[in-house]
């Protein structure tokens, strides 16, 4: 009888203390269905004079502190830097920087001879510094435009401000500004207001270089009057945000506008044809005499190549992928290399070790590194070619070929070498555009070196 009283006993505890776990783990769900219903709290009222990212911050502190860890600097294997120590100066208050790309490879300095970037040429920091390295890095040594704001400030209130209220008047009328003017206009590097509606939070785009350059890609494709805030997904705003400036551009005109060449389409085949169309060179090459152009950071139009892209997957899935805080499901603000992050970015999809994807990412880029080492020598080896006989002064219509084929083995070379991924994002598409730049490097010397030989640019590669 004893023995049954104890039986009985624990199968009272036992139920009692079945019944609080129950009971908290109901109470644990309601709260957190309680916070799912509740992402933020309205501690602050924000709008579209609402710059300082601070202020969004008291609302949204979860993607605040994510936002603010884009000061940190750490390296992959092909991109960012260590911080490297400097003592500051009159000039340059920085006490950190990123290492010189142009001491590591000497070769870019006649890359882009009698250009700025000959001057100045670093590893890229996280966003939090986008405003800063520009204002004081040594490319300030030859006159910039405001339209260099366009991209590493938070500068959507400023052209209101500018244009009493018309984003693209205020555009247009900061772009030709002397940039030491413009820059007083503009307190932050990109900040909430850049991609966020402060009314509703949904994204959207508010460059004006993406706005007109997405209408006119669309309107090759056949579709008119294209408004991307108005008829984008919500999976393509989260890449469009993204290629609000991470793309190739150039200044057009004595009005500095902006402008992305997509009219004939994203390939750098399409973007080198509209570039001939227009009759655009960025500089004459100080030792050849080249129409050259300098490409710049082309992330969204590789991105738009490769098997990511064509798989639906967007910008944010990689570099801010979401993740749980509590009943919370947050995008990752701290931007960064998804090299430093492979568990949230990478294996949500690929279920394979942290160690195999990033070996499979980084033979990638050795692959790619070692292409662009061949094109950037045999571009190198062109342009001393050129060199020798601009100074002999022999075969001038020899050498206006080879300036032809340098322009267009430069730009090819350039567009691989100012994209960040290293290859990663179209991997075929890079080495083609590699390999194509390396056979007009070489098509450029045979020029020079036998009087028969016709040289050939080829056609527009067609998927």
């Amino acid at each position: 009888m004893f023995k049954n009283f104890r039986i009985h006993l624990a199968l009272l505890i036992l139920s009692a203390v079945g019944a609080v776990l129950v009971a908290a783990l109901l109470v644990n769900i309601f709260e957190r269905k309680r916070e799912a219903e509740k992402p933020f709290f309205k501690v602050v009222a924000v709008d579209d004079n609402t710059v300082d990212p601070a202020v969004w911050g008291k609302n949204f502190p979860l993607q605040y502190d994510a936002y603010l860890r884009t000061t940190e600097m750490r390296p992959t294997k092909y991109a960012g830097s260590e911080a490297w120590p400097r003592v500051p100066s009159a000039t340059d208050p920085r006490k950190t920087v990123s290492r010189s790309k142009l001491d590591e490879d000497p070769r870019l300095k006649k890359m882009w001879a009698g250009y700025a970037f000959a001057l100045d040429y670093r590893e890229r920091r996280g966003h939090a510094y986008m405003l800063e390295d520009q204002m004081f890095t040594g490319r300030q040594q030859k006159p910039q435009p405001g339209t260099c704001l366009h991209c590493h400030a938070s500068i959507y209130k400023a052209y209101r401000d500018a244009g009493n209220g018309d984003l693209i008047k205020g555009f247009e009328k900061i772009n030709p500004m002397p940039y030491q003017e413009a820059r007083k206009l503009v307190e932050h590097p990109v900040a909430c207001i850049d991609c966020h509606d402060p009314a509703t939070m949904q994204l959207r785009v508010t460059r004006p270089g993406f706005l007109e350059g997405i209408k006119a890609l669309k309107a090759s494709q056949g579709v008119k009057d294209y408004d991307v805030n108005k008829m984008a997904t919500h999976q393509e705003m989260r890449s469009f945000v993204c290629g609000q400036c991470h793309v190739e551009y150039y200044f057009k005109g004595a009005e500095k506008r902006l402008t992305y060449p997509w009219a004939k389409g994203l390939r750098a085949d399409e973007i080198m044809s509209y570039y001939d169309g227009e009759k655009f060179k960025t500089w004459d090459h100080a030792l050849t005499g080249a129409p050259v152009i300098k490409a710049h950071h082309p992330e969204f139009e590789m991105w738009n190549q490769g098997i990511h892209a064509k798989s639906g997957v967007a910008c944010a899935d990689c570099h801010m992928p979401y993740m749980r805080v509590g009943a919370q499901k947050v995008s990752d603000h701290h931007v960064r290399s998804p090299l430093l992050n492979i568990n949230r970015s990478c294996q949500t999809c690929h279920r394979f070790s942290e160690e195999e994807l990033k070996s499979r990412v980084e033979l990638i880029q050795d692959r790619t590194a070692r292409m662009k080492n061949r094109a950037m020598d045999a571009l190198v080896e062109l342009i001393d070619a050129e060199k020798a006989a601009q100074d002999s002064k022999k075969n001038p219509e020899r050498l206006a070929e080879a300036r032809k084929l340098q322009r267009r083995a430069q730009f090819y070379l350039d567009f691989i070498m100012a994209e960040n991924s290293v290859g990663f994002h179209a991997p075929q598409e890079t080495a083609r555009i590699l390999l194509e730049s390396l056979d007009y490097s070489r098509q450029g010397l045979l020029v020079l070196k036998d009087p028969s030989y016709k040289p050939t640019v080829l056609k527009p590669f067609e998927p």
